[in-house]
Order: structure tokens, then C-alpha cells, then sequence
């Protein structure tokens, strides 16, 4: 599409900068108050949806009904002091209520989490049920903490799974939006990509950018950066949800915070497609935007290289139960909380990075990985995506793993099997990185202390522990905590070790914005006419998560300020 065909005979009343999530919510709600909208990205129709596509589906509800059918008792309050004590908001400024120029960065983003929190409680579950979208009936636990009540974590389970994963949390959005472009009101771009804001007294009022030559590649494979013409483009209102820097590696490093949680890793891979390239908010400060907490970000490290890759440095990330004993690159133990898998994401990473590695090991059991592992991605879960009742029976209670899970043992660069220690511990050493060479007695003896606290009910290993603690849930117990039992223990066998590598994903830092979403200039003032929404704002207000995510927090993030935008557009 060119230029010029986009703008014949169609004035809008905003220009959407990005076709994710956020962007189709943004769109959705704006266009139920009448309005046009142009919505504008730099891939093809075929990534309608951006990475939301790709995700498992994962929402954050409070005291939900699925909650109370599974016997968990949570609430507003709690789940406020969860955030708070995850997030650790410690750039407020000396004056909270100032929103002017001494205000810190975590002025708006701090509200914004009090309102998401609020909005997860509330009408969330409303308003995405109204749009056709449903939960399964089971709720994961996600991030269960740092050991402390009033620290990082989620106190009880709240990770409630789209039943349809990602694509059906797009596609409740994309099919109104889709409706409204056969009536007229929305009009796609694809191939256009934003290279600057016009912005005219002091208000922006449009675009400017490059049509990149046409593309028919399959969702999330990497496309051409060929420029075929230029474009320029003006509406009242320009929305910003271009997404986040996940696989921007270079400004992941520029911004990495070292002095937090260690070196930058050598070794990445990426969770997102090769477009999420972080360029608009460059684009938006140079605007006058103001950008907050860049040093702020989400990766994961339970990454594992992708045998099947869509995208370059494809990764996929395990969900992991608390089960596998995790040690760090030299073999040495994992300690405290942040020893559990699925605990505490940042304080394993702290751990992790201390080594001068980017990289560590789970060591597990065949009964582990066939109840504790899933994988990150719809792609990864066909059952839940294609709504199959049939083949969930089969892959989730059937025996043995997924067939996915399967599938990266057998071909998965990161997997070693054996049926002994010594073999087990000699496969991991070919692939260790960086000459690093582990030693098999020492890892004999942490596990064998480790498996004689597994002969009572009652323990003081702290990992154990949590094994106990995540089997009293009910889906733990059901789906997704093995029963304790002995690593060593041929029963269980054979053996696996998994190497895990650092995964690009999340950007908590962004574009500041007001509750409206409306951008916020350095001394504190609105932007007339520019929003932002999503990944590219934190999630709203510039970081809604503070230093830490509770999990399910993003695709919520991004409908909820995706909404704000939406409808201040409709507003006028």
C-alpha cells in the first residue's frame, strides 16, 4: 500500500503506531466511539497481533472465580502488597502528589500499578469475557517469591491460561477491529515504518517514515529493511505501540543494569522475532518525549535455543516447576529461593551472572520433566491454542511430557539424557561454554544431601520446602509438581540436564505517560496529541513493574493501557 492510497479519500482521527496488542486494543476502543483510525507497521498482515501472538495467553486476575473454584484465597490488598514488594517503587521523588519536573521516574508508573492491580480485581475478567475470551479452569503459580511475605512474589497462584493462548487474546481484539475495517473506520499500513513524529506548536500531529518493499513472509520470519519510497502522514492524534527492545541486543547491553544484577551475558537469545527492535522510542524522545527507567527489563533465564527457529536466535523459555535442582555454570548450587525454579527470576540471574557466565544447569529426572516442564509460546502448547479438550487430556495426563517437551529433548542443543551421573555430567561438559568444566563428584554430593531430605515430610531445604508448599495447590498438585522423590533414584530415571541460557523478552522501562496514556514531556507537562501504550510505555506510565514481574502481567499491561489510550482518543 502506498502513501498515497492510504491517505486518499481517508482523514483519521489518530494514526496507531504498531499492529501488537496494544495497538488492536487501542484501535478497538477508539473506533467504538466512531472514530478513524490508521493503524501503521513495519511488518506484513501476517504479524497482526505482534508478539501477543506468540505468548502462552497468561492473565493476571485477583480473587477470580477460577481462584476461589481451586480453594485460593486472594484479594485486592494482597495483591497490592504483592506488587508493591515486587516492584520496589524507589524513584518516587522527594514530593509523591508532584507530577512536575522534580518528580521521579517512578511517579506515573507507580499509579499505573495501583490502577492495574485495581483493574484485576475488578472488570478485567468482565470486559475480556464481554469480548468472547476465556480461562481454563486451572490457575498456575508464576513467581512465588523471594522467601519473605512483604518481598518479590506472588503469594498465592494468579497466572490464569487463555483457553486459545496468545492468538485468542489477539484475536478477541483483532476480529471487532477487522469489522470495523470493512465499515470504513480503520484503515492498515503494513510495510510503513515511522522514522519521525511531526510535531507542530508544540503538538504532534502526524508521521513521517519509509514504505519497506512488500513482504509475504510467514508470521515472525525475519524481513527486508529495503526502502521503496517515503510517506508522511497527519491525524490529531498519533498512538505509540511500536513495542519493546527484546531483540535489539546492542541497546539491551547499553542499558543492562550491571551494577544491579551483573554483566550484560555474552551469549543471548531471543524471545521475540527480530522486528522488536525498540526504534520508536528513540524516535519519541528525540520527539520530546521523556523515557524512563531504561535500565529496567525482563529477561528470563531458563532460555533454551529453539531446534525448530522461526526468527533468528530463536528461544523458548521453560515454565518450570519447582523441582529441578539448578546449579550455576562451575556446578555449585543454586542457593535460597532463588534457587527454586519459578521463584524468583532476578535474584536467580544475580546468581547466575556472579559466575562471569551467561548460563547454568538444570539437572532433573524423567518424573520431573514429564509434570513440571511446559514451554513458553501457543506454538509450543498446540492442545490450549487449537482448544483441543482431546489432545489436552492426552499431552497434559497422558503419560510421559508434551510432545513438544519431548521433541527438545530428543533435538534440543541444550538437552544431555543419561541413565548414570558419570554419563550425565560428561555430556553436560561437551557443551559447557567458555573451557568451564564440572566436576562430577561435586555435584554427587550436593545432590545426595539433597535427596536425603526428601525421606520425611519435613525438611530444612528450602527448595524441598517448596515443593511441599507447591503441592498443597491444587493444580500443583494435579498438574504441575512432581511428588518429591530422590534425583538418584533409577525409578525415576533416566537423568536430564538442561543447559539455560539468558532470553531476551520484556522492556519494564518506557515512555512516561499519564493515567490518560497521554505522553509526558521531561518537566512534567502533557504532549498534546501523542500517547503511548504497551511495551513501549512499561506497560504504562514509563514501568508499571517496577524492578520485577509477577507474571501474566504483560499481555494485561497491554490491553489495560492500550484501553486508556484508546479511549482518550475517542474522548477528542
Amino acid at each position: 500500500m502506498s502513501a498515497g492510497s492510504v491517505e486518499q479519500g481517508f482523514e483519521p482521527d489518530a494514526i496507531v503506531v504498531g499492529a501488537g496488542l496494544a495497538g488492536l486494543v487501542a484501535t478497538y476502543e477508539a473506533t467504538r466511539a466512531g472514530k478513524k483510525v490508521l493503524v501503521l507497521d513495519q511488518e506484513n498482515r501476517a504479524n497482526l497481533g505482534g508478539q501477543a501472538h506468540w505468548s502462552l495467553g497468561g492473565l493476571f486476575f485477583v480473587d477470580s472465580p477460577e481462584q476461589r473454584r481451586m480453594g485460593i484465597k486472594d484479594s485486592a490488598e494482597l495483591a497490592w502488597q504483592d506488587w508493591q514488594g515486587s516492584a520496589a517503587f524507589d524513584r518516587i521523588g522527594s514530593d509523591p502528589d508532584d507530577a512536575g519536573p522534580e518528580r521521579g521516574e517512578d511517579h506515573w508508573g507507580s499509579r499505573w500499578a495501583r490502577a492495574y492491580v485495581d483493574f484485576a480485581a475488578g472488570e478485567k475478567r468482565a470486559y475480556l469475557r464481554e469480548l468472547g475470551l476465556r480461562s481454563l479452569t486451572f490457575v498456575g503459580w508464576a513467581e512465588r517469591g523471594d522467601g519473605s511475605a512483604s518481598g518479590h512474589g506472588n503469594s498465592v497462584p494468579r497466572f490464569h491460561l487463555t483457553w486459545g493462548t496468545g492468538p485468542e487474546v489477539v484475536r478477541v481484539f483483532l476480529e471487532p477491529v477487522e469489522a470495523a475495517e470493512a465499515a470504513g473506520l480503520v484503515r492498515f499500513a503494513f510495510r510503513h515504518r515511522v522514522d519521525d513524529l511531526i510535531v507542530e506548536d508544540g503538538a504532534c500531529v502526524g508521521v513521517r517514515g519509509s514504505v519497506l518493499e512488500p513482504s509475504d513472509l510467514a508470521r515472525g520470519e525475519k524481513s527486508s529493511r529495503e526502502v521503496v519510497s517515503a510517506f508522511s502522514l497527519r491525524a490529531p492524534a498519533v498512538v505509540v505501540t511500536s513495542g519493546g527492545i527484546g531483540h535489539n541486543f546492542e541497546l539491551m547491553r547499553a542499558n543492562w543494569p550491571t551494577d544491579r544484577v551483573g554483566p550484560a551475558p555474552e551469549h543471548m537469545i531471543a524471545g521475540v522475532p527480530a522486528h522488536v527492535d525498540g526504534r520508536m522510542l528513540a524516535i519519541t524522545e528525540a520527539a520530546g518525549a521523556n523515557l524512563v527507567n531504561k535500565d529496567r527489563m525482563w529477561a528470563y533465564v531458563e532460555g533454551i535455543h529453539n531446534w525448530d527457529p522461526v526468527w533468528p536466535d530463536h528461544a523458548i523459555r521453560i515454565l518450570p516447576g519447582p523441582s529441578s535442582m539448578w546449579f550455576d555454570a562451575d556446578g555449585h548450587r543454586l542457593t535460597g529461593m532463588s534457587g527454586v525454579p519459578g521463584a524468583d527470576s532476578i535474584g536467580s540471574m544475580k546468581q547466575i551472572l556472579a559466575t562471569g557466565a551467561d548460563y547454568s544447569w538444570f539437572v532433573l529426572t524423567q518424573s520431573i520433566i514429564e509434570k513440571e516442564f511446559a514451554l513458553s509460546g501457543s506454538e509450543q502448547n498446540p492442545d490450549w491454542t487449537e482448544k483441543d479438550v482431546k489432545m489436552m487430556l492426552k499431552e497434559r495426563l497422558g503419560k510421559g511430557a508434551t510432545s513438544p517437551v519431548e521433541a527438545f529433548k530428543e533435538h534440543g542443543s541444550d538437552f544431555v539424557v543419561a541413565s548414570s551421573l558419570d554419563e550425565l555430567v560428561a555430556g553436560m561438559n561437551r557443551i559447557a561454554r567458555g573451557g568451564r568444566v564440572l566436576d562430577v563428584e561435586v555435584l554427587r554430593k550436593q545432590i545426595e544431601d539433597r535427596d536425603r531430605q526428601i525421606d520425611n515430610a519435613y525438611c530444612k531445604d528450602a527448595q524441598v520446602m517448596a515443593i511441599h508448599n507447591g503441592r498443597k495447590d491444587r493444580t500443583g498438585k494435579i498438574m504441575r509438581v512432581a511428588k518429591p522423590h530422590k534425583i538418584l533414584d533409577p525409578a525415576h530415571g533416566p537423568l536430564i540436564a538442561v543447559r539455560l541460557n539468558i532470553l531476551s523478552r520484556k522492556t519494564l522501562g518506557g515512555i512516561e505517560t499519564n493515567l490518560d496514556s497521554q505522553v509526558v514531556r521531561p518537566d512534567g507537562s502533557p504532549f498534546p496529541g501523542l500517547y503511548a501504550a504497551g511495551e513501549v510505555a512499561g506497560f504504562g506510565g514509563g514501568g508499571v513493574h517496577g524492578y520485577n514481574a509477577l507474571e501474566g502481567t504483560f499481555l494485561g499491561g497491554c490491553i489495560f493501557s492500550g484501553r486508556a489510550a484508546g479511549r482518550t482518543v475517542a474522548r477528542g
